[in-house]
């Protein structure tokens, strides 16, 4: 069989998961396989790329040493607390370990409903399986811890949203799919021994040095601090905006999960926000630090038991570690922008002030994010501002910036600038207008724009001439106003 399973959370007791097998297909067509993924995870490629690896990608046929199931969480949605939530439309397969020795889940999204599914379908349609294959492997391309994407495939079966619409069933694989929401099914329910279990767990497959620490819940609080506060950073030097950063999609090994109403920025602002369901901007582009550190906070509630036996010093110890937070989140986001103008090093608060008086006037002269920071590098190189200043749509807020900009990469040298500004501001991002596109033509049974676009995408940060089209910001009438869940 082509997966080589050892299944460690199946072997957890009984309250962290219901078993549920998946629900056929009636006539399942492989969309894209990510060989380049199956071959790091040490997966039978051959085997896999088969009638046969197609049904077990289906589920239409159990792969031989899975254990199906559907994990149990709760969760903050929008800052309310819902205290069953669990896999709704998502079965854990089993794990594998991959050729680095890393422990990964693979896990069927759209595979039918279980234990969890809360009278819904367990089914996926097939526009969020193709955002969410786009979306992950252009964030990996990119270097942003994340969800992989395993496979795509079209369910032959129509599901009921708004209409009818073409099914779909995601392979989605992950370090591990444990969530802040795990741990509060536990904490809601005061049953500190399966949270000393889960938190034992998650120390030994994620941060195995925690066990060392005079308090190795405490350290991992605070790795999961750190991790969160550098992925968000990474997420907002790219201009990538999370949708539902609820405490149920907060994965406690620092991966980016759930691509579901994301996007990535167009025209820059700081509030801007996608997700349909995000009436308030709770989750907009500037709000994500914050809300980072208000999810880190309910993770650190489900932890006070193990903290200590005295409450109070409990929460003084959890509140020690959120203080972290701040510095390590600004610390990251500064290296990351000042990056992103040609700075490695230097005056910390003047190259800061650079960097954000420049998204202010990116924010009043309407620019397009990603097109502004990637061009910074072609106006130095060819010693043309106009590159730049032709992205305004007012050029008296950019052009003393640039003045200013020039005069302090003189003490850099330009081979450095460009080569940093290179690095680390791609050419290509999974852009929502074509994300729609390749949606759209996909529901009707064409998936070139869908296969063309992760092909681009493989290699974010390089110039594509013949590609060039997917690096425009979007026409007026192609502007993507808003991103939905996919249940």
């Amino acid at each position: 069989m082509p997966f080589h399973f050892d299944n460690t959370y199946a072997r957890l007791p009984d309250a962290f998961f219901k078993r549920n097998e998946p629900t056929p297909v009636s006539a399942p067509e492989m969309i894209r396989l990510n060989l380049d993924l199956a071959i790091e995870l040490g997966i039978d490629v051959d085997q896999l790329d088969s009638a046969e690896g197609l049904a077990i990608l289906a589920g239409n046929q159990r792969a031989e040493g899975a254990d199906p199931l559907a994990m149990a969480y709760s969760g903050h949605q929008f800052g309310g607390f819902s205290p069953q939530l669990g896999d709704g439309r998502a079965i854990l397969l089993g794990e594998v370990v991959d050729n680095d020795g890393i422990r990964r889940d693979i896990q069927l999204k759209g595979s039918g409903p279980t234990t969890f599914s809360r009278r819904g379908d367990g089914r996926s349609a097939l526009g969020p399986v193709l955002r969410e294959y786009i979306v992950s492997e252009a964030m990996a391309a990119l270097g942003v811890p994340t969800t992989r994407a395993l496979a795509a495939v079209a369910s032959g079966d129509q599901v009921i949203r708004e209409g009818m619409t073409p099914g779909g069933v995601f392979t989605r694989v992950a370090q591990s799919h444990v969530r802040i929401g795990t741990f509060q099914w536990f904490s809601a329910r005061q049953d500190d021994d399966n949270l000393k279990i889960l938190a034992d767990y998650v120390i030994s497959r994620h941060y195995p040095d925690a066990k060392e620490a005079p308090n190795p819940y405490l350290a991992l609080l605070e790795r999961v601090i750190e991790r969160q506060a550098d992925l968000i950073a990474h997420w907002m030097q790219l201009g990538f905006i999370h949708g539902v950063m609820n405490t149920d999609n907060m994965s406690v090994s620092g991966e980016t999960i759930d691509y579901g109403p994301c996007a990535f920025l167009d025209t820059y602002h700081p509030q801007k926000k996608f997700s349909s369901i995000d009436h308030h901007g709770r989750y907009a582009y500037a709000n994500q630090a914050s809300i980072g550190l208000w999810n880190l906070s309910r993770f650190a509630e489900t932890l006070l038991p193990l903290f200590d036996d005295d409450h109070q010093r409990a929460i003084a110890t959890a509140q020690t570690a959120l203080e972290l937070f701040p510095d390590h989140h600004s610390n990251a986001l500064q290296r990351r922008f000042t990056a992103k103008i040609g700075l490695e090093s230097g005056d910390t608060n003047f190259d800061w002030n650079l960097v954000q008086t420049l998204l202010t006037a990116m924010a009043d002269g309407e620019a397009d994010f990603t097109l502004v920071f990637r061009h910074l590098s072609d106006a130095l190189e060819k010693n043309n501002d106009e590159i730049v200043i032709n992205l305004f749509n007012e050029p008296a807020v950019i052009t003393s910036w640039l003045h200013n900009w020039r005069a302090r990469l003189q003490s850099v040298g330009l081979n450095q600038a460009l080569d940093l500004m290179r690095q680390t501001n791609p050419v290509f991002i999974p852009r929502n207008h074509r994300i729609e596109e390749a949606i759209q033509a996909g529901n009707h049974g064409n998936f070139e724009p869908f296969q063309r676009f992760n092909e681009i995408l493989k290699h974010p940060f390089a110039k594509q001439p013949e590609w060039a089209n997917y690096e425009s910001a979007p026409m007026p009438d192609e502007v993507v106003q808003a991103t939905f869940c996919g249940t």
